[in-house]
């Protein structure tokens, strides 16, 4: 996983006023905070974190004021609900080597078999334990041919080298529901067709 490099410098100001100040100067507030050090309240530039979270899990090095360089992975990311805009991140320190949990999106490829089944998402993305240089970027899983009743469970999930499952190994990932038929039962129409005959 190759990391992104980030220039971040040390922030003073909090507050509602403090973090609309930094936002129109297309910044983002963030905390960095991890190995027992205490937090620490960072500005970064808006456009190249944006880009970075395009990757899940993705590695970011921090340059902060030119003095410090350290490793974190996004923890939580706060955007505007309505245009989007990024509003505060909280970034986790990393070392390299350190194993981290994290949550890594799972892709499905292929088609169902034929008949309208549904697949359903049961998990969007899946609990590992990875090293934190080599944090997977998705998960890619065929469900080519499954039928009705067919699910997918998180042991059945190639993961790399190095990298374990966060979840019980019989965690249900992705499973085939059958389609729901709209048309009414036999039985509800015979049944109206007498009430009729009676009246």
């Amino acid at each position: 996983m190759s990391e992104v490099k980030i220039s971040a410098a040390t922030r003073t100001e909090f507050g509602k006023g403090a973090a609309r100040r930094i936002r129109r100067d297309s910044k983002v507030p963030g905390v960095l905070y991890g190995h027992g050090a205490d937090p620490l309240h960072l500005t970064l530039p808006g456009h190249d974190l944006l880009l970075a979270l395009r990757t899940p899990n993705v590695l970011i090095a921090l340059d902060i004021d030119g003095k410090t360089n350290e490793l974190a992975i996004p923890k939580s990311v706060q955007r505007d609900p309505i245009k989007g805009f990024l509003e505060h991140v909280d970034l986790l320190l990393v070392k390299r080597g350190e194993k981290v949990t994290v949550e890594v999106p799972v892709h499905a490829e292929g088609e169902l078999a034929a008949g309208g089944n549904l697949l359903e998402h049961v998990l969007n993305a899946l609990p590992v334990e990875a090293e934190a240089t080599h944090i997977p970027e998705s998960f890619t899983v065929s469900v080519e041919g499954l039928e009705a009743g067919a699910s997918i469970l998180a042991k059945d999930i190639k993961l790399p080298k190095g990298t374990t499952l966060a979840v019980e190994d019989d965690t249900v990932v992705l499973q085939v529901l059958a389609a729901q038929a709209e048309e009414a039962p036999e039985g509800d129409e015979a049944a109206a067709g007498e009430e009729v005959a009676e009246a």
